[in-house]
């Protein structure tokens, strides 16, 4: 199985991770419900396990615990899928949520570039600031040494246009991860190293 758990504690945040590659199962409890929701629909849509905890500085505010998190998620990625042989490595969803519609596109590069070009109108959605997305992708490419882009092509309710992008985030990752038919035992690089 591809599989990972790492722990992580600093003096902001206390992280227990667990990743299944293919997994259905997602306990997700990181002090804030809607990031919690996010991630068990990124859970869900991707077909990951995953068991999650985090405490943090949250008397501050979220910005720690969501940068935090996506950056331990991504290091589970990274573990998990080795020296990344017989991967797609290459994976990009367009997904509706309504009047939203948000493109993703990753690849498992071995090279950290977010690119998140979301357009959110609100603030906030309950007591998450919605700006704090973007620190979770951007996290997620660091931890994981990922290539990531997020587009908005419509939308106008920024819970709609988050949901979209993590759903459709879930659904480009689980084409990434998954086995080339093709290439079962080979690197998807000419380079010879991801």
């Amino acid at each position: 199985m591809r599989e990972a758990t790492i722990a992580r504690k600093t003096t902001e945040t206390d992280i227990r991770l667990s990743l299944v590659l293919e997994g259905e199962a997602y306990r997700i409890d990181t002090g804030c419900g809607f990031l919690d929701h996010m991630l068990e629909l990124f859970a869900r849509h991707g077909g990951f396990g995953l068991e999650l905890s985090c405490k943090g500085d949250t008397r501050v505010d979220y910005h720690h615990t969501v940068e935090d998190i996506g950056i331990v998620l991504g290091q589970a990625f990274r573990q998990a899928l080795g020296d990344k042989r017989g991967i797609n490595r290459y994976g990009s969803f367009l997904l509706p949520m309504d009047e939203a519609l948000v493109l993703v596109a990753v690849d498992l590069s071995g090279r950290a570039t977010c690119c998140c070009e979301l357009q959110l109108p609100a603030q906030k959605v309950g007591d998450f600031d919605t700006e704090l997305a973007e620190e979770f992708f951007l996290g997620f490419c660091r931890g994981g040494e990922f290539t990531l882009h997020l587009r908005q092509l419509a939308g106008k309710n920024t819970h709609h246009i988050l949901e979209a992008a993590f759903k459709g985030f879930g659904r480009a990752m689980a084409i990434a991860v998954a086995p080339d038919s093709r290439r079962p035992d080979a690197l998807p690089s000419t380079k010879g190293v991801l």
